[in-house]
């Protein structure tokens, strides 16, 4: 049997430990929009397609400045481009701070939209810089390994900002209609200003990386070979367009991270829905045994769910660490099996666990959601990987628009609300059971290329000159 190509080079080590960083530092936004929407739905009385505007303006962040990352970094090359992504993104979780004192849906609305333009030059640097440190046949398994500590963050944050920002303190409508503006005004106040120090702690974050980067060497991509000229980039992104596994590759990875983002969205609801009165048994247990503890272990208080909400996100934190688990075991696994046929593999288990989640009820129900974070784990960089392959020089173009039709995370959780307005949260998961077809599809014939460039490899200024 061949022996598989090896995942790096030494004098790529670095480099790549380094940008890897960069994944679990992204999953912070991302995952922690999975307890802000309850926490902000509460707060603000909103609908279930209200609250799904923060994913409107956090994918809609990464549509809008993934274009301009892509041409901005062809111009200043990886490491300005991720340092300016990472200042961007601080800058959008500082503006939590005034959001949070304004109690105003709309401020963070706004503060989500300029975090998620950051992230967005980061996932544009970072996702085809990984793939080229190092040979094109390990290329997706690379891709894979990396995106695994995004993973990590995956499980980590939402235990965190479960712990930090959900208070457990919910009123009915009837409840919040007997209350006078001014009672209503403190309880908006009180439910706002608990995302101030998780945000002010992650700007310190983003300031602390991006720090490390600037001091750092990172070898640039030396795109030549690729047959396309300085004379034909006004034409670069019609050619990008031109190749059929690229734009079903973007098609796929809109439907997957709007599948993805849906389901994790709407997980903590679903658990709530589904089996209220298991939540408020295992809540009532998790409070005697807090209360039981004297004082002695006061962090219990903030780690130990003890309210049917906090207890819901127990399964959102197990849906996560799913995903990190399949995700470094998927990386293993792409040693012996073809990243493709891995893909498909996933997809399928994914597809089984949603009608699972439909047809079921009580807890069944609700482990096979969160069993979906398992099958998802591989879904985005194989597809990101298996959809830049051969482009060459036009790779920075194509990573972008991989990159933009990450606003399925928007699109697709927005139509999911306002089915589960109109009907229930059950008939919603049937957009991502479509979403999870077009994944299978690419998986078994939509990756495959026609066209074949080479592909830009890393070079060191130095071996430039």
């Amino acid at each position: 049997m061949a022996q598989a190509a090896p995942l790096t080079e030494r004098r790529y080590a670095l480099p790549f430990v380094l940008v890897t960083s960069l994944f679990f530092l992204w999953s912070i936004g991302v995952n922690l929009n999975d307890v802000l929407i309850p926490h902000l739905k509460k707060a603000f009385d909103l609908t279930d397609f209200q609250s799904s505007f923060i994913q409107v303006a956090f994918f809609g962040g990464y549509f809008l400045a993934a274009f301009p990352a892509g041409r901005l970094m062809e111009k200043i090359g990886y490491k300005k481009g991720i340092l300016l992504g990472l200042l961007i993104c601080a800058l959008g979780t500082l503006l939590f701070l005034p959001a949070a004192s304004s109690r105003t849906y709309g401020f963070f609305l706004l503060a989500l939209f300029v975090m998620s333009s950051g992230q967005s030059f980061l996932e544009v640097g970072a996702n085809p810089y990984v793939t080229v440190l190092g040979p094109a046949e390990s290329s997706e398994r690379r891709l894979n390994l990396a995106q695994s500590f995004n993973a990590v963050g995956a499980a980590l944050v939402p235990t965190l900002g479960a712990a930090f920002i959900l208070s457990g303190i919910e009123y009915t409508p009837a409840q919040r209609a007997a209350m006078s503006s001014a009672q209503l005004q403190t309880y908006v106040a009180s439910e706002t200003n608990l995302v101030r120090v998780p945000y002010l702690a992650i700007t310190g974050i983003f300031l602390f990386v991006a720090a490390l980067i600037y001091f750092a060497h990172l070898p640039e991509v030396q795109e030549s070979g690729s047959g396309v000229t300085e004379k034909a980039s006004a034409k670069i992104t019609g050619d990008v367009l031109a190749y059929p596994h690229l734009v079903k590759g973007v098609v796929a990875q809109f439907f997957y991270v709007g599948a993805q983002v849906g389901v994790g969205s709407f997980a903590i609801r679903f658990a709530k829905q589904v089996m209220p009165q298991t939540l408020n048994a295992m809540s009532a247990w998790g409070t005697n045994f807090v209360a039981g503890q004297h004082g002695a272990l006061d962090f219990l208080a903030h780690v130990m769910p003890t309210t049917p909400e906090k207890m819901a996100a127990v399964f959102l934190v197990a849906h996560q660490t799913g995903f990190m688990i399949g995700r470094f075991a998927g990386s293993w696994m792409m040693k012996s099996i073809p990243a493709p046929r891995l893909l498909a593999t996933f997809g399928c288990g994914a597809l089984v666990c949603v009608l699972a989640g439909i047809g079921l009820s009580g807890l069944a129900s609700v482990l096979a959601i969160v069993l979906v974070g398992f099958f998802n784990s591989i879904m985005f960089p194989t597809i990101f990987a298996l959809s830049i392959k051969n482009l060459g020089a036009l790779t920075k173009r194509g990573s972008s628009l991989l990159v933009m039709s990450i606003i399925g995370g928007a699109l697709i959780p927005a139509a999911m609300g306002r089915i589960s307005d109109m009907s229930n949260i059950r008939v919603a998961l049937v957009m991502p059971l479509i979403c999870y077809v077009y994944v299978i599809y690419f998986a078994l014939r939509g990756y495959k290329p026609i066209t074949t460039l080479p592909i830009p490899r890393p070079v060191a200024a130095a071996e430039a000159k």
